[in-house]
């Protein structure tokens, strides 16, 4: 079965997209809509922006989910998915290129979660870290007894757990876990503690916009993030889409349960190749390859 996967935020890079405007008229259309509907010029953003300016969370977002949703439009009838995934932020792009979402809702959701997050991050100071090189079980041990909030965000692969979480409570994660053999334990460069209960507020917030938002039945299942586990029924859909914003991305498990259920191949729609490197660690005998 052909497997299709989506980035994440981190994904971005300056100039992305700009070869898809030029070459299609389709996306040409799609990156104009997507101006008005977010009430500035994105694409000038994408195309000429630098790495600080793609850094805003309310610029990164929607950015690589224009990038992956045109991208997918664009392969027309080369895309024809058995099953779908995104990580993170790249769950909306699966969605929608799945047709449960329309572009324009998919891409005004990713909007207010854009906003929606960076006004958690701004509310509280708060840090990600990823740990390399450590079992799970050793990582989310470690984050349960610190005193400080510090939790297991992101599943990405074996041996590779990314922490939430304030900012004392994750620095004092990365010193134990060093401690207890960790290879790395590398602070990352983002505003805030994604996939934690510091994203309540966001969760809140994002849950009446998706409430409100028209989904329909995917035209094939979609693994999500909550659960690992494939979902087709709108609302069981938007319940675990509202989850997802304070709990763990379960990469590694969606990606094992995708190959369990038939999964041959998994191509990657959308900006970079990092996906297609957890995969790999995942299960190393898997087919990668990427749309662009």
């Amino acid at each position: 079965m052909k497997a299709y996967v989506f980035p994440g935020q981190g994904a971005q890079y300056p100039g992305m997209g700009n070869d898809l405007y030029n070459k299609s008229i389709l996306a040409k259309e799609m990156f104009e809509k997507a101006n008005s509907l977010l009430g500035f010029s994105i694409t000038d953003l994408m195309f000429n922006g630098t790495d600080e300016d793609l850094k805003q969370t309310r610029v990164t977002q929607p950015a690589i989910f224009l990038h992956s949703t045109i991208l997918a439009a664009h392969l027309a009838g080369a895309f024809q998915p058995e099953m779908v995934a995104g990580h993170s932020l790249g769950e909306f792009s699966a969605l929608t290129a799945s047709k449960a979402l329309s572009f324009e809702d998919g891409l005004i959701l990713v909007s207010k979660r854009a906003h929606a997050m960076q006004k958690a991050c701004d509310a509280t100071p708060s840090s990600m870290a990823a740990i390399i090189g450590l079992d799970d079980k050793i990582v989310e041990d470690t984050c349960a007894e610190i005193n400080e909030l510090v939790v297991p965000a992101n599943y990405n692969c074996p041996g590779q757990i990314v922490i939430s979480g304030s900012v004392e409570g994750v620095e004092k994660a990365m010193e134990i876990l060093k401690a207890k053999g960790a290879k790395m334990a590398v602070k990352l460069a983002v505003g805030g503690a994604f996939h934690s209960p510091l994203m309540e507020p966001a969760r809140v917030e994002l849950e009446e916009a998706i409430h409100n938002t028209d989904f329909r039945k995917p035209v094939c299942p979609v693994y999500q993030n909550f659960t690992g586990r494939k979902s087709s029924e709108p609302a069981e859909i938007k319940a675990n889409l509202i989850a997802q914003l304070t709990s763990p991305v379960k990469w590694t498990q969606t990606i094992r349960n995708m190959i369990s259920d038939g999964a041959e191949s998994f191509t990657e729609v959308g900006p970079g190749k990092v996906l297609q490197g957890l995969i790999k660690k995942i299960n190393r005998d898997t087919i990668t390859d990427s749309a662009l």
